[in-house]
């Protein structure tokens, strides 16, 4: 195998310019559940409306490490009547490793919650079945178009000069 002027093989040299992905932990950082009307919700025939708000937060831990902390919350209820909230923190501790910093932003904003919400879905709709409430079961999410919408929104508001440059 040649080698280059680093006394590297070309294989090592290759593996060492690819970005290493890995997932070292998945944890649940916080929980709450709670059903502000019960018992007497559980004798009305209401049909309620289902409202999800979800965030995402990134911290780098070490060099390499970072926390991403996916955040769900569900209000079911009428206008005037909550049933249940269900708050919940799934959280992951990924190593990133040899990307650009674009690149890692983009990750910690895409695909590490992408890991994280099948997570973070089981345990809403088990927190809601316990509570006594039929199962909810959470439509999948597009981190991805989610982002380009962050990304689109914060371009939009950076002022930028006749040369197109961002200030």
């Amino acid at each position: 195998m040649a080698e280059n002027e680093t006394g590297q093989t070309g294989s090592q040299e290759q593996e060492k310019n690819q970005g290493q992905f890995g997932i070292q932990k998945i944890y649940v950082k916080d929980l709450s559940f709670e059903t502000p009307h019960s018992p007497q919700i559980f004798s009305e025939n209401l049909q309620p409306t289902v409202n999800l708000q979800l965030s995402n937060e990134s911290q780098r831990m070490a060099e390499n490490t970072y926390e991403v902390v996916l955040s769900l919350t569900v209000t079911v209820g009428t206008d005037d009547k909550t049933f249940y909230l269900a708050e919940v923190k799934q959280a992951g501790i990924f190593h990133i490793s040899s990307f650009p910093d674009a690149t890692i932003q983009r990750m910690v904003s895409t695909i590490c919650p992408n890991i994280l919400f099948p997570f973070a879905r089981e345990l809403v709709s088990d927190l809601v079945t316990r509570g006594g409430f039929p199962q909810l079961l959470l439509a999948p999410v597009n981190f991805e178009a989610l982002y380009a919408q962050q990304q689109q929104q914060q371009d939009a508001q950076s002022p930028t000069d006749e040369a197109g440059r961002t200030h």
